[in-house]
This record gives structure tokens, C-alpha cells and sequence, in this order.
């Protein structure tokens, strides 16, 4: 019980949470953000101990046409939403079931980088519900938005994941 507690006082466990996705016996992709990355992350759970299948994180972006360059936007909205999109093409292509998102004991903010992750998961060919005004605009998407329009570079690494 004290590793309870511990885990919940250090925000890493909501337990009851926890219990709800378990009992629905459904996959989940958990969403992950450190300080340099985006992760998502396919797992598994049998009997209260959970297998991940395959993770992906946004440095993987740069083997379909991120440039080095960009390197520091790797947690970039754009860059989260490409991240998601991965993921989908992965299970698409693996033929695994349809997941649910879990989130963990994130805030959950309408248009920010956990939104662009869903949005990516469902243009990527995954059937999650998820109300529209929650999604980033467009224009945040594809890049357009930033500094430097990256808009061209999401659409050249968005077809090369295609090709998966």
C-alpha cells in the first residue's frame, strides 16, 4: 500500500484510472512527453501487468525526412502530430487492435500537443472519438504557424510514412 501512495503523491499513478482501462481488457497507446521527445507507446495488459508492444518516439521522425536541423522542434505540435500518425500506420500495419488513449495523469488541454498526437492517431486511420474543437488548427498541424514554415517538410514526411 505504501507504493500506493508513493506513486500517486509523485503523480505517476492514477489507480483508478488505471483499474477503469484495465477492466475494459482494450490495448492502449500512451502518450508520453519528455523535455527533448514525444512518445507513443502501443501496450498490452494481461493480468494487471502490461507489455508494451512497440514505442515510437519523435527522433524517429528523421528517418522519414526530418532535417537535422529541427532537431530542438522534435516537440513541436507538427512534430506530435507526425509522432501519432507513426503510431497509426504501425498498427495498421501490424494488423493490432484498436487501442485506447491513455493520457496518465496529464492535464488535458484543448489544442495543445496531446491533441495534435490524437489527431495524428485518427488521420492515420485509428476510430478514436474525440470532439473537433479539441484539435489544434490546421495551420498548427502542418507547420505554418512556426518560425520558419515547416508546412513542406510535414507534407514530405507525412507521404514518406505513408509508404510504411
Amino acid at each position: 500500500m505504501k507504493t500506493q501512495k508513493r506513486r500517486k503523491m509523485e503523480c505517476k499513478t492514477d489507480y483508478l484510472k488505471r483499474l477503469i482501462l484495465l477492466k475494459s481488457e482494450k490495448s492502449r497507446i500512451v502518450f508520453r512527453k519528455t523535455n527533448m521527445y514525444i512518445i507513443g507507446q502501443y501496450i498490452e495488459s494481461e493480468a494487471a501487468q502490461d507489455k508494451i508492444i512497440f514505442g515510437v518516439t519523435s527522433k524517429m521522425l528523421f528517418k522519414y525526412g526530418w532535417p537535422e536541423k529541427l532537431y530542438g522542434s522534435l516537440k513541436s505540435i507538427p512534430a506530435s502530430y507526425l509522432t501519432g500518425y507513426l503510431v497509426a500506420k504501425k498498427i495498421l500495419k501490424d494488423k493490432l487492435k484498436e487501442p485506447i488513449v491513455d493520457l496518465g495523469m496529464q492535464r488535458v488541454i484543448k489544442k495543445t500537443k496531446i491533441f495534435a498526437f490524437i489527431k495524428g492517431l485518427i488521420d492515420g486511420g485509428i476510430k478514436i472519438k474525440c470532439g473537433k474543437e479539441n484539435f489544434p488548427e490546421a495551420e498548427r498541424l502542418s507547420g505554418k504557424s512556426t518560425k520558419e514554415d515547416i508546412s513542406k517538410i510535414v507534407q514530405e514526411v507525412k507521404s514518406k510514412i505513408d509508404k510504411l
